[in-house]
């Protein structure tokens, strides 16, 4: 077994020095990785490591001390670059929060029993981590807690998430409670379930979209001087024209693009709705004026990258962020989420029916796409006030 792990590390290392070759990193780094990793082989071997051992923190922190070394980003490096391509469980990071051993259990239960992958574990880790620090804080003891400390640390730390957001926090905390009741027997009475959320509706908030006069100031205002404005131009005209998300946006591959037949397929979206769509004139030419002028040379098929070596997919908060400058230099308040209901509001007064539209906005459930047409402007301004915009 200790040789086959020599064997795929040493493969492993291999292709992780290639990859940054391909990826522009300076070649300083690649010798300082190479050195470092060439080393690491040479210590895993001589432990006789098992492969699932030898990318956690125990092991690397043992390297650094064995070895005199204060870093060692070769080997978190390499670590990344195979959790990325799922060949290990989590990269080597170090824990971002301190929980007591029965918040460390739930977290090994989740991970273990249920088979939650290392993201949600993350996100679970989190939430317990402020849970345990406003308890450490009022000098709450778990096993006393009751649900007036919950509302409270509730309204306390929801204040700067959106309700979304709150919601799968709420359920992450049920989660827990629940498992101190039924498993652990901390907590005399189940929480779980006195943990109550307001009730929403759809039509309290309606959808913001942009005015013809406004999408004309937007597309006017959009700049091309720079591989930056072109990333961001491209990212607009698919917003506005598709109505894709931002993380939608940043999914795209070369390989999804058709330009002959001006399609773009979507293999990844919300609620597991793949599709094709049609890509308008003025979209298409935008991607090809991108990958054309502004897009870096890299190995990597995703259509938008980060600028500076290496070059990684863009993130969808900061595909958001870049659509939202554009709008914003041209005195326009709103987000990459009014192109997309705008979109919605287009394909409504065009005549497309709301089933059409919910296909080809990706939704799962006709009342989201409800949520997004609730008021048909122009024919609500014609109808009641015998004017048009």
């Amino acid at each position: 077994m200790a040789e086959t792990t020599d064997k795929a590390l040493e493969q492993a290392v291999d292709a992780y020095l290639l990859w940054m070759k391909d990826e522009g990193y300076n070649s300083v780094s690649c010798e300082d990785h190479k050195e470092t990793l060439h080393v690491f082989r040479d210590f895993i071997r001589d432990g006789e490591f098992e492969w699932d051992d030898v990318f956690t923190l125990d092991t690397v922190k043992a390297f650094q001390q064995h070895h005199g070394l204060t870093q060692a980003r070769g080997v978190k490096g390499l670590s990344q670059y195979l959790f990325e391509r799922n060949r290990i469980r989590r990269p080597v990071e170090k824990p971002r929060h301190w929980l007591p051993p029965i918040y460390k259990d739930y977290l090994t239960y989740h991970e273990q029993s249920r088979q939650a992958p290392y993201k949600r574990v993350k996100q679970i880790a989190a939430v317990l981590a402020a849970l345990h620090n406003y308890l450490h804080s009022h000098d709450i003891d778990l096993s006393s807690l009751k649900i007036a400390h919950i509302d409270a640390f509730l309204a306390e730390f929801f204040e700067s998430f959106a309700p979304a957001t709150c919601r799968a926090y709420r359920s992450i905390l049920r989660g827990f409670l629940r498992y101190l009741h039924q498993d652990r027997n901390v907590l005399k009475r189940d929480l779980a379930m006195l943990i109550k959320s307001r009730r929403s509706y759809s039509q309290a908030k309606p959808p913001r979209f942009l005015r013809p006069r406004e999408i004309q100031t937007l597309f006017a205002g959009l700049k091309l001087s720079t591989p930056r404005d072109l990333r961001a131009c491209a990212m607009v005209h698919l917003a506005y024209y598709l109505g894709l998300r931002p993380f939608e946006i940043v999914k795209i591959k070369l390989d999804d693009i058709s330009f002959a037949k001006r399609e773009l397929t979507l293999e990844e979206r919300k609620g597991d709705n793949p599709m094709t769509l049609p890509v308008p004139e003025p979209a298409i030419k935008a991607i090809a004026v991108y990958i054309l002028k502004g897009r870096p040379k890299s190995s990597r098929r995703i259509l938008f990258l980060t600028r500076y070596a290496p070059h990684r997919p863009m993130r969808p908060n900061t595909a958001g962020c870049c659509i939202r400058a554009c709008m914003r230099q041209v005195n326009l308040p709103s987000t990459a989420y009014w192109l997309r209901h705008t979109y919605a509001q287009n394909l409504l007064e065009s005549g497309v029916t709301i089933f059409e539209i919910m296909e080809m906005m990706g939704h799962d459930k006709i009342e989201s796409t409800k949520n997004y047409l609730h008021i048909h402007i122009k024919l609500m301004q014609k109808v009641l006030f015998d004017e048009a915009i």
